[in-house]
């Protein structure tokens, strides 16, 4: 029973500091390295969007 008691407790304990250590702030610099990536997917995205609609009005004719 002690053994099962102190496994629980070191699993909970475990637990607690895996989630508080996942709930860290982000630092400037990622914060930063994010922004970039997002304009990036989104240039993307726009890049992809536009060579759609060129293929498309070229089909139509």
């Amino acid at each position: 029973m002690k053994k099962s008691v102190k496994f629980l407790m070191l699993m909970l304990t475990a637990v607690f500091v895996f989630s508080i250590s996942s709930c860290r702030e982000k630092t400037t610099g990622e914060k930063i390295e994010d922004g970039v990536e997002e304009v990036g997917e989104d240039v993307e995205d726009a890049v992809d969007d536009a060579g759609d609609e060129i293929e498309d009005a070229v089909d139509d004719n």
